[in-house]
Formats: structure tokens, sequence, C-alpha cells
């Protein structure tokens, strides 16, 4: 046979090979591996934080526009104390490598850098509404998205494959409608006093919310949740406290205290309390980029309420917007994302364990290989005198 004619049968039969394969998928398809209890119980997660980052919103628009408070920095204080207040005294209590003076000791100055990213992150998209439209914040604020994939390709060794970049398309296009809707329904857009500095700052939040997200995902998932979460809360009550005082104090100063700002204030850092309380364990579960996803929502529930709220008017559109984004959440969160783990350093940390102490797994298997060597060895003696006596009786 001409060699052409066999590399183009060749092509031939692979060509249907995999139309063979593809078809077969296509026919043993069940929306039951799609839709596992994973998925729901992982969309149910991170509907909840959703709802919780529109309780902080709600709360803090209430406190700007009925009671002419604009203190970011104060109301980020406030949740920082709480979680040192709760995990601290954990901290303090271990023993071994988990204690809190092992961990300052060690990774201080990682935890203080952390802190800083936390706390500007949380600062400058609070600051970003007072120069630019709303429209441009809901717009740019999905940079965090792939900012946030890159950095997990890079850092946690995490591999995409086609279908989530897809799905995370979809949910940009979610985004897209909901952002139309907001024009369709004349919303109020915003300040336009320095458009230039407003989307530069939208841009520096979600670019330190990555970074914060997969710093977050890689220690509650190889350290512990309370290690992060108590030294974030340290250096979050120190640097807030700090920025405070430097940019606030005047501000916090002019506070007309009543019992109704006294409980929006209290709604707000319980409300971002129990954010990162719980999206400390959403992550571990999942990813920060599935968490950053399902997050793309709180907008939209912010809207909602909005509507009872702040007279909002009402589009079509934002029901649509809803549903394409769990849309695409859910065919991100179908597919695994598989991990490579070449990295040395990446594996041997992952041997850490909530307790505190190291396991090296490679320790473990030469303790397994001793015994085999040992009897390997035994054997062959037993063997070597066995033969050394037959060869004496002959």
């Amino acid at each position: 046979m001409n060699p052409k004619q066999s590399e183009d049968v060749s092509r031939d039969t692979s060509y249907t090979n995999q139309s063979g394969g593809l078809m077969e998928r296509i026919r043993t398809f069940n929306t039951k591996d799609v839709f596992t209890w994973q998925v729901a119980k992982t969309l149910a997660m991170g509907q909840g934080l959703a709802a919780l980052v529109c309780g902080t919103a709600i709360s803090s628009q209430y406190l700007a526009t009925s009671f002419h408070v604009n203190t970011p920095m104060l109301q980020s204080f406030f949740n920082y104390a709480l979680l040192f207040v709760t995990y601290g005294p954990i901290l303090l209590c271990r023993t071994g490598d988990g204690n809190i003076l092992q961990i300052l000791k060690r990774r201080w100055w990682k935890y203080l850098l952390l802190g800083l990213v936390d706390v500007e992150a949380n600062y400058s998209v609070v600051k970003a509404y007072q120069y630019t439209t709303i429209t441009s914040i809901q717009l740019l604020d999905c940079f965090v998205v792939p900012v946030l994939m890159l950095l997990s390709w890079w850092i946690l060794k995490t591999r995409y494959r086609l279908v989530h970049f897809v799905a995370v398309c979809i949910c940009l296009l979610g985004v897209g409608a909901m952002v139309g809707a907001d024009l369709l329904a004349g919303r109020d857009q915003g300040s336009t006093s320095n458009i230039l500095l407003g989307d530069g700052l939208v841009l520096l939040s979600a670019s330190l919310y990555a970074v914060s997200n997969v710093c977050q995902e890689y220690t509650v998932k190889n350290l512990s949740k309370v290690e992060f979460l108590g030294m974030v809360g340290l250096f979050g009550t120190i640097i807030s406290t700090i920025q405070m005082v430097v940019l606030e104090r005047n501000e916090v100063a002019a506070i007309q205290w009543s019992w109704q700002v006294g409980l929006l204030f209290s709604a707000f850092a319980l409300c971002l309390y129990t954010l990162y309380n719980c999206m400390s364990i959403v992550v571990k579960l999942s990813s920060a980029t599935s968490v950053n996803l399902s997050l793309l929502t709180a907008d939209l529930f912010s809207l909602f309420c909005g509507i009872f709220l702040f007279q909002y008017n009402f589009s079509g559109l934002y029901l649509v917007s809803l549903v394409v984004i769990i849309i695409g959440f859910i065919t991100f969160n179908a597919v695994p994302t598989p991990t490579d783990n070449t990295d040395s350093t990446f594996t041997s940390s992952s041997s850490i364990c909530e307790e505190g102490y190291y396991v090296n797994p490679l320790a473990i298997q030469d303790d397994i290989n001793k015994p085999e060597v040992s009897a390997r060895i035994a054997t062959e003696e037993q063997e070597d005198v066995v033969s050394v006596g037959r060869s004496t009786k002959m």
C-alpha cells in the first residue's frame, strides 16, 4: 500500500474513533454527573456568602445615605477585632508549632503582608465609589477572576481545562446582563468626579482580593483555618487601627452615635465576620476561583433588596443575569480542576496537618520498607544456612 494512502486511512480511522467516542459520551451523558450533591452544596454555600456580602453593602449604604457616615476603616476594624478575639486565644493555647508565638517567630512577615493586602483591598473598593460609577465598579471588579486563575495556576499549581474558561466567560456575560439591566432601569450611577482614579482603585482592589484569596486557599488547605483567621485578625486590627487614626480620625469624631448607627455598625461587622469564617470553609471544600464566581451574584442580591429598601427600578434582565451566572458557576464546578503536584515545596507544605505537626511521607515510606528489607535479609540468611548444611552432608 502507498504510504500516503496508509496515512489517509489511519487519519480516517482516528477521526472515526474520535467521532464515535464523542457520540458515545453524548449518549451516555447523565445530568446526575453534572448536578451532583457536591455542586449543589457548593452553589448553596456560595449564594449564602453572596447574601452576606449583600448584608455588608446594605448596612454601609444606610450608614452613608441616612446617617452620613463614611468610615470604611472603622467598619473593618470591628471585623478584624472580632476575628482576633475569637481565634487568638485558640492559637495562644495551642502547643508546638501551632502556637501563636511559634507562628509569629517563623511567619510573622508573611501574615503582616497578607493583613496589609486584605485591609487595602477592602479600603480601595469602598473608596472607589467616591470617584467612579457603579457600572465601572461592577465591570472592573470582575478582574479578580482572571487574576485569581493566573495566581492559582502559578502558586497552587491548578490546571484549568477549556470548560473552565468557557464557564468563566458565561459568568462574565451574566455580569454584562446585570450592567445592562442597571442602564435600562436608570439606576443611580454614582460619582463621576475622577473616573480614572476610581477605575484604578477598583482594579487595584480586585488584584489585592485575588492575592488574599489565593493565600487563604493555600493556608486553609495546607495549614489551618484557625491560623489564617487568627493571624489576619491580629495584623488586620493593627493595620486598620493605624490607618483609621491617620485617615479617618475627623470622620470618626464627627459620628453622631445613636442606637440605629450602632445597630448598622454591628450588622456590618457580624456579616463581614461571618463571611470570613464561612468563606474559609467554602474555599477549603472547593476553590477560591469557584467562590469568587459565586460572589458575582452579590450585586444582584443587593439590587433585589434595593428594590424594596431604596425603591430601585426592576428589570427582567436582572433575573436573566442571575440565571446565566448560576449556569456558568455550575459548569465551572461540574468538571474538577486537576492539580500539578510536581512542585516539591507545595508537596511538602501539604503534609502539615491541622494539629500543627509535620508528616514526612519519605520517612513513612522508609519505615514501611525497613521491615521488608529485614525480612528479605533474614530469608536470604536462612537459605544460605540450608545450602551450607546440604553441602556438608554431601
